[in-house]
């Protein structure tokens, strides 16, 4: 079902300019960029267009804050954090509306994105304190080995649409706690969730410099100039594994650390002992998040072919009852997806794998109208040669293909250069737990759809990606080790 009616309309926008040493201004050009509304195509507002001379002012800006904001104490990096976090929980409706808006997102998710990005917020506001060091003893006792941790220096973070208010905080957050400055490309299609994230974190209290934003709708002209810049010295980026490559490449010159996540692939193995409706539950909740936009999305559904008809037919009732329209409506489950480019490449997906045998027993069309819309599409008998077994579908297209024994199941879900996450469905939890070792990811949902938590470590393997997100371990991708040697004095009796 697909509805449609006007959205109310946004009164509360950020402000709009780039964000550089403190202040806001219009990009050195004076140019600007329209920001859509992907479920009416209407333009929201427009939003500075920043360049390459506006980036290299923001790392100048980082590279000259760098120094204090490091002497600042933890606990008061701690705070501004603490208190950043109880500004997004005060404005979780603002926010999601501002994010169900720009992305097309259900107001239902964007209240639940602006609930776990904020807890990167206080989780980072709690590991800013316990950024600990070491003393030892050489083993010949002749010197001390005392360690410390500090931080990395002026990183370059760039997030990606899907998840636009929690890809900030997990990024922000720990350059935040470590005492890391910051350059901030947010994403062109939704600029302004990242942009009240910034003035939410000014408001807080963050020194001028420490975080510098510029939205831009040419990525390459500011985060070039950026990487090739020598004040940089780490880049966070989530985002497709082709842009990764090239950051990974640019890092090289100046030996930058990296944290890349990137492209996932995920298969989610059914086997023939699982319970068929949380099995169903956990597809929907692994596909349907986000319209099925986000790099943990289920994209190959691998089903033991004695019971694949019962999911299929399972999924595909669930999915077909499913509401379609303006994420800004009361009771849409199914917003639009991003763009036209995102629509068409859903399309083109689908159509080939049923030019390959597949059968649809849902949805499989685009929705005609204004907006983006592609409805919740079930596919079954999907051949492991259709284009989308090798490509993030990135939409709400669920493509079961039925395997017929465990030993094929880990072979076709290894059949891929990503290794973000898998999941995987049995009661037996030994077979679970035996097939989801097999499984070369970094991540793995046993007997759940749902993976993400700011307390886990977040990230793939193989073409996935490096280093991880979240957790205990968050941190650390913004910290280097700094060691000291003291010598001893050579032993002898302590003085009266």
């Amino acid at each position: 079902m697909h509805r449609h009616s006007p959205s109310e309309p946004l009164t509360d926008l950020p402000p709009t300019g780039l964000l550089i040493d403190g202040v806001r201004r219009p990009s050195s050009t004076g140019k600007t960029f329209p920001v859509e509304n992907p479920a009416t195509n209407e333009i929201l507002t427009q939003v500075a267009d920043g360049d390459a001379d506006d980036a290299r002012a923001a790392i100048e800006a980082a590279g000259s804050a760098q120094a204090d904001w490091a002497a600042t104490s933890p606990r008061y990096r701690s705070e501004i954090l603490r208190r950043a976090y109880d500004l997004v929980i005060e404005r979780k409706e603002s926010l999601a509306r501002l994010m169900a808006a720009e992305m097309g997102k259900p107001l239902a998710d964007a209240r639940g994105e602006v609930g776990y990005g904020a807890e990167f917020l206080r989780w980072f506001s709690e590991e800013a304190v316990r950024i600990g060091g070491d003393m030892t003893t050489t083993p010949d006792g002749a010197n001390r080995i005392l360690v410390s941790r500090v931080p990395v220096g002026p990183v370059v973070i760039v997030t990606p649409w899907n998840f636009p208010l929690a890809m900030g905080t997990r990024k922000i957050g720990p350059a935040i706690a470590a005492g890391c400055t910051m350059v901030f490309k947010p994403a062109e299609q939704t600029p302004l969730t990242s942009l009240a994230l910034a003035a939410i974190l000014e408001e807080a209290g963050l020194p001028k410099g420490v975080l510098n934003v510029v939205t831009t709708s040419s990525p390459s002209e500011v985060v070039t100039p950026w990487m090739s810049s020598g004040i940089a010295r780490k880049v966070s980026f989530t985002g497709s594994t082709a842009v990764g490559r090239i950051l990974l490449e640019q890092s090289a010159a100046h030996v930058m650390r990296t944290s890349l996540e990137l492209g996932g692939n995920a298969a989610f193995v059914v086997c023939r002992d699982a319970d068929l409706d949380l099995a169903v539950q956990g597809a929907m909740d692994a596909k349907m998040r986000n319209m099925g936009e986000a790099c943990t999305a289920a994209n190959r559904i691998l089903v033991d072919r004695r019971i694949a008809g019962a999911f299929a037919g399972k999924l595909a009732e669930r999915m077909a009852a499913m509401s379609v329209g303006d994420g800004m409506e009361p009771g849409i489950e199914v917003g639009p997806l991003i763009d036209e480019a995102g629509r068409e490449k859903v399309s083109r997906l689908v159509d080939d794998a049923v030019g390959r045998g597949a059968t649809v027993v849902t949805g499989g069309a685009p929705v005609p109208g204004p907006g983006y819309f592609y409805p919740p599409t079930v596919l079954v008998d999907v051949s492991p040669e259709s284009e989308l077994w090798s490509t993030e579908i990135f939409g709400p297209v669920a493509a079961i293909t039925p395997f017929d024994s465990e030993e094929q199941a880990v072979e076709l879900a290894n059949a891929t250069s990503a290794g973000l996450v898998g999941y995987v469905f049995s009661q037996d939890i030994d077979r679970a737990l035996t097939i989801s070792e097999a499984i070369d990811t970094g991540m793995v949902g046993v007997n759940s759809g749902l993976v993400s938590n700011p307390a886990a470590p977040f990230g793939g393997v193989k073409e996935s990606g490096l280093g991880r997100e979240g957790s205990t371990v968050g941190i650390d991708e913004f910290l280097e080790y700094k060691y000291y040697t003291v010598p001893r004095r050579s032993p002898s009796p302590l003085a009266d």
